[in-house]
């Protein structure tokens, strides 16, 4: 569990492609570098949130301004925009967060849902508005957009950030970055065109399924309210 407060932005090092005989496949390994300060309580096996992805540590040194390895799954390069990273590149890092850790952002898991597209980055005095698209929707991978309202949550990159505007018409949403949140994160160095790897709000996810399951488990929620309101107003108005 993450907080999405960045706590250090590192850089890509390496990125190898590993053979994976044994599970007849191949897959890659990330290097990345700069980041000897959240590295001091590192374990092999430990949690490290890389641009809103959980990941799993599996070398790690404080040499050289530290450094650590994780493992890039095929799930991971498909669900998010990791595999494009080169080496140089910035990447928001944070560690799990810990029991006694003020908690200054929201449930962060780090399971990416999707990638958005950016839009358009526009300064506003010394802040930075930001409109990101959502892909179409498709049978595996439904919308994204009920789970995103006006200042609501939306995890950006591994970055907690507070929803300003959301269009379901061209499937569009914005967030607004101040002058210091913009100095400690990977988005302001990106253009239009890139890609950033979203998560909505888990809490989101369990209202529906617990509505859902309230009404009897099938979708179509808004036809099962609208008929549960109609029902009352004649209950209390007659026929």
């Amino acid at each position: 569990m993450f907080t999405g407060i960045i706590e250090v932005l590192g850089t890509v090092q390496t990125i190898n492609q590993v053979d994976t005989t044994e599970s007849g496949g191949s897959g890659f390994s990330l290097t990345i570098s700069d980041c000897a300060e959240i590295l001091h309580d590192c374990h092999i096996g430990d949690s490290i949130c890389v641009n809103g992805a959980c990941l799993t540590v599996t070398e790690f040194t404080l040499e050289k301004g530290g450094s650590f390895k994780v493992g890039l799954a095929p799930e991971t390069l498909e669900r998010t925009d990791l595999g494009e990273l080169e080496v140089g590149h910035k990447v928001n890092l944070e560690r799990a967060m810990a029991a006694h850790t003020r908690f200054g952002g929201h449930f962060v898991q780090g399971h990416v849902d999707e990638t958005a597209t950016i839009v358009s980055m526009t300064p506003d005095e010394n802040s930075l508005r930001c409109l990101f698209q959502l892909p179409p929707p498709t049978p595996e991978r439904p919308s994204l957009l009920p789970y995103l309202i006006p200042k609501g949550y939306v995890c950006l990159d591994g970055t907690s950030l507070t929803l300003t505007q959301v269009n379901g018409e061209d499937r569009t949403f914005g967030v607004m970055l101040i002058a210091h949140t913009q100095s400690k994160i990977v988005l302001p160095m990106k253009k239009p065109g890139s890609k950033v790897n979203v998560e909505v709000d888990m809490v989101g996810k369990y209202v529906e399924k617990a509505v859902l399951a309230a009404l009897g488990g099938t979708p179509g929620v808004e036809s099962r309210v609208e008929q549960m309101v109609k029902k009352a107003l004649q209950q209390r108005t007659g026929p």
